[in-house]
């Protein structure tokens, strides 16, 4: 609604808070509402004008939306420069213009355009923006949501009769890792791992749809963070899912053949294909099923390399 009302004052909208709070998935869902285009970009500080000019130059033309994803990691200088470019945009705008002319090209005026940021106050590298700029936006403060909730909406969408106790646990599951557990700079407890345990639970439901609903959960949960976490950790993780699922089995996952083709494809490399070997290849396989990209880290000959090579083998035979 403070967003809608931004539009309506002929104002970009401008979420912050910190990380995981659904600054940018708040301004998609507005625009997916709105059945608007969305674009989002992740800005870095080796933005230029030209660059940002190009993009406006774009939304202007077609009506969309953008979303400026970290906009206070942009350099000042280019700030001011943006301020310049979106107070005649906005002025153009509510003059209803149908064409202008923006930095030596006439182009076509659709008003039905916005520009949304989000920002991440107080992390390093951030700089304030400059007072002309912030006249521009609506600021909406964002604070850290109800993950039990939105778990459960989730969960219920994914077909799980018990979306509430689920949602809970899971939430539980994280809040005592992130209490209990050493601090990496890799572990995420936030929304982004909330979202990727579920949906996994989801595709596991999927497969699987008469499985306990408590066990596919506890797979998911297992599939997700195991594989990052440290040695001293696992038992610690370990722990806290028996405290949470007690009596409830851990299911074994079920490869459907892909053990065997891994011992082939080790055999293929002249390897020994250990039990920990298979552990952390059928791993890989289980992170590549919920994320798109991924990061393999160990000290050197840990056996990154040769694990990747042993799944694509091991997969392409299949």
């Amino acid at each position: 609604m403070t967003l809608m009302g931004a539009l309506q004052l002929n104002l970009g909208g401008a979420p912050a808070g910190p990380a995981g709070t659904g600054k940018t998935e708040s301004t998609k869902d507005l625009a997916k509402a709105l059945a608007k285009y969305c674009v989002v970009f992740n800005c870095s500080d080796g933005m230029d004008h030209l660059l940002v000019q190009r993009y406006f130059k774009g939304l202007a033309a077609t009506g969309t939306f953008c979303c400026f994803d970290e906009f206070n990691r942009i350099n000042e200088e280019v700030l001011s420069v943006i301020a310049q470019y979106l107070l005649q945009l906005f002025t153009s705008k509510a003059r209803m213009e149908p064409e202008i002319t923006f930095e030596g090209s006439q182009i076509k005026m659709k008003p039905t355009f916005c520009v949304f940021i989000t920002m991440n106050p107080g992390y390093a590298g951030r700089k304030d923006l400059p007072d002309n700029l912030v006249a521009l936006f609506r600021p909406v403060a964002m604070m850290v949501p109800d993950y039990a909730m939105i778990g459960e909406i989730m969960f219920y969408s994914f077909g799980f009769q018990e979306g509430r106790a689920l949602a809970e646990k899971m939430v539980t599951t994280f809040t005592l890792a992130s209490e209990q557990l050493s601090s990496q700079c890799h572990y995420d407890y936030g929304m982004r791992a909330v979202r990727t345990v579920i949906n996994n639970a989801g595709i596991l439901k999927a497969q699987f749809p008469n499985m306990d609903e408590q066990q596919l959960l506890q797979r998911a949960l297992r599939d997700v963070n195991v594989p990052k976490f440290l040695a001293d950790d696992l038992p610690l993780f370990e722990n806290i899912i028996i405290d949470l699922f007690p009596g409830v089995e851990r299911p074994e996952p079920k490869y459907f053949g892909l053990c065997e083709e891994i011992e082939k494809a080790c055999i293929k490399f002249n390897m020994e294909c250990s039990e920990h070997f298979m552990t952390k290849v059928l791993q890989l396989y289980d992170t590549t099923v919920v994320r798109h990209g991924l990061m393999i880290v160990g000290p050197t000959g840990a056996g990154k390399t040769q694990n990747y090579r042993v799944l694509s083998t091991a997969i392409t035979a299949l």
